[in-house]
């Protein structure tokens, strides 16, 4: 096994861009929706747009750029090889701290707050709230390896991530997520043996009482789960029954791979306006195309998938003791009551529920985002050391 860490960096070559542009040249598309909005699916039309803007106008090489302009590592753990984000603040006594994306974002997502988080003097905090910022790619996803056999779901991710951080030098250190990240974050808070000190959550999973009588905020909640459950979820009942036959149309039509994601950031984000719900009112078209060529050039739709299938049914969140800040964000798939919370985080130590934002809040509202965690860290009476 190789137990060293070693240098990263992204490469597109020439012919995955020929390649790529060719494939956009030559898909063939579907018929129109038969309504004037989304609730069949992302839209022919901007599709179309968004594609030959992929094609003819999006710089290619963004992507690596914007990656390469942070030190980059690869480190096997358990076989397979993850990849990771490391940048160090200028600050001495920064707190070490882990970032986890979920599906369908990758560590795109926190490429506008990195800086923030390491340089606080330099972007309106102090330096107390200066981090080292760890990012590793979801095994399967990204530029990590893909797991070659079954067994990789949300609690083999948290103990991964906690050898990670051991093996780069934080024997103690704090953990933020959302979506799978937000899962994997309370999964390391509950192992008995992580050096995880404190946890940052902008999508909390937790469940009601049955014994309580719902208020109007659980009711409100409830009715946010049944709306994803009736209309949202169908992407993830095909993730987790069925990974292996959607990855062959999505690995060979990039197309089929942006539509696939690109849906769920208008469904997802906080993107509406006078005008109505677009995705690029919440995010840009290049961040938005710069995740899917995360999907697209490592060929990680059923990789990415297949967490699903390993984890989605048998998501069991248990209690946590250790210190939780959460975030709460208006236009998020899952928004649960504070007592919901606390029943599962017995010490909930910061509540935020923020008036604008969705799920990709390190990518809709990066400025807040960054405040978020440096008000629910800066709650915790812990140091993490070094």
């Amino acid at each position: 096994m190789d137990t060293a860490i070693r240098e990263f960096r992204v490469n597109i070559s020439d012919e995955e861009i020929n390649d790529l542009r060719l494939r956009l040249a030559q898909a063939r598309w579907p018929d129109k929706e038969t309504v004037s909005d989304w609730s069949q699916g992302i839209p022919l039309a901007y599709t179309r747009e968004l594609c030959d803007y992929w094609a003819k106008q999006y710089d290619m090489q963004r992507l690596a750029k914007r990656l390469n302009a942070y030190s980059q590592y690869l480190l096997e753990i358990d076989g397979v090889d993850i990849h990771f984000l490391h940048v160090r603040s200028p600050h001495p006594n920064a707190k070490p701290l882990i970032l986890t994306h979920g599906w369908p974002g990758s560590v795109v997502e926190f490429l506008r707050v990195i800086d923030a988080l390491c340089d606080p003097v330099a972007h309106g905090g102090s330096e107390a709230d200066a981090f080292h910022v760890v990012c590793p790619s979801l095994p399967g996803y990204g530029f990590s390896g893909k797991p070659q056999s079954a067994g990789w779901g949300v609690e083999k991710i948290a103990s991964v991530w906690d050898q990670l951080m051991q093996r780069i030098g934080y024997p103690r250190y704090l953990a933020q997520g959302g979506d799978w990240g937000a899962v994997v974050t309370g999964a390391i808070g509950e192992l008995e043996v992580s050096g995880c000190v404190g946890l940052h959550l902008n999508m909390v999973v937790a469940a009601p009482n049955p014994e309580d009588p719902p208020s109007e905020r659980d009711q409100d909640a409830i009715a946010a789960l049944m709306h994803y459950d009736e209309w949202d979820s169908g992407y993830s009942k095909q993730q987790s029954t069925r990974p292996q036959t959607l990855a062959y149309g999505l690995a060979d039509s990039p197309s089929g791979q942006l539509a696939w994601i690109i849906e769920k950031f208008w469904s997802w984000t906080d993107c509406a306006d006078e005008s109505g719900a677009h995705p690029e009112n919440a995010v840009s078209r290049d961040d938005l195309l710069d995740n899917v060529m995360v999907y697209w050039l490592t060929n990680s739709a059923g990789s990415s998938a297949r967490l699903y299938w390993q984890s989605f049914r048998n998501v069991a969140p248990g209690a946590v003791s250790i210190p939780v800040a959460a975030s709460i964000f208006p236009k998020d798939i899952f928004r649960p009551p504070r007592r919901w919370v606390e029943s599962r985080f017995s010490q909930l130590v910061y509540w935020g529920e923020l008036d604008r934002g969705g799920h990709f809040a390190a990518l809709e509202r990066p400025g807040v985002f960054v405040e978020e965690l440096r008000r629910g860290f800066g709650s915790m009476s812990i140091d993490p050391g070094q």
